[in-house]
């Protein structure tokens, strides 16, 4: 009943060096004379970012400790290193100015700023990991292999924007502040831990032996506690306070003596 859990990732396996390779054609387009260079930094979170995510797919996820593997690199570490790569500045860079101000228009609607606050992406990253491991989900998985890649775009979508809205470089809608960030980062935290200790208990809906069970459970515990610190960092790193706003100066009366008349 486990052999299927793996299957249905073909496709998929095109989609890291695919996307790679754009991202790069891209970086290199900005080395042209008269253009602003691409920083190397990015480009190499970005090849990180698409490493993993290749790493993941071609992992055997036969059992729960595989399935745990792919979840850790294509929903926390990959989004982390694909997002640090900014390529949506890179894309804006890239496409005509009227096509970006279209976009920067489209990011500022009330839809886009509730689908980007950090709230809705804690909920669809930890509430879709509880969804599973909770309900007969994960156990139809195991039977129906189209729903395995179903279920890998929905770790890296919902990882990618929980880390956008946490601390992505790329432009969006107004985030809030970085406490609420960090609140909501520690939620995460807790909400890992949490489903990891029920899983460790044998609390969850998995088939799977005792032994997978607390191995897929220490690993979301530990891993994903190494994720989600290496997420704060990155906030932290590249967070800019907000400049202030420079207060007028009553001019200094001019205290200097008067002429003595002749």
């Amino acid at each position: 009943m486990t052999g299927a859990h793996g299957g249905g990732v073909g496709l998929l396996l095109l989609v890291p060096p695919v996307v790679f390779w754009g991202y790069l054609a891209a970086a290199l387009r900005r080395r042209d004379p008269g253009r602003p260079g691409w920083s190397h930094w990015r480009t190499a979170s970005f090849g990180a970012g698409t490493a993993l995510l290749a790493v993941a797919l071609l992992l055997p996820a036969h059992d729960l400790v595989g399935h745990m593997w792919q979840h850790l690199l294509v929903g926390m570490l990959a989004p982390l290193g694909l997002v640090l790569g900014a390529p949506g500045t890179l894309a804006l860079r890239s496409v005509p100015p009227r096509t970006g101000r279209a976009v920067l228009r489209l990011l500022r609607r009330p839809a886009v700023t509730v689908a980007s606050h950090p709230v809705t992406g804690l909920l669809l990253t930890a509430g879709g990991l509880y969804l599973l491991h909770l309900t007969p989900l994960y156990r139809a998985t195991l039977t129906h292999p189209g729903l395995h890649p179903v279920l890998l775009l929905h770790f890296l979508v919902s990882g990618y924007v929980f880390t956008w809205s946490v601390t992505g470089p790329d432009p969006g809608p107004h985030r809030p502040g970085v406490p609420v960030r960090l609140v909501v980062l520690g939620l995460s935290v807790a909400a890992h831990a949490t489903l990891a200790q029920l899983m460790y208990a044998g609390l969850v809906d998995a088939a799977a032996p005792a032994a997978q069970l607390r191995t897929a459970a220490t690993l979301m515990y530990y891993v994903g506690d190494l994720a989600e610190i290496l997420l704060a960092l990155a906030l932290l790193v590249t967070w800019r306070p907000a400049p202030r706003r420079n207060r007028a100066v009553p001019a200094r009366p001019d205290r200097r003596p008067h002429a003595v008349r002749a």
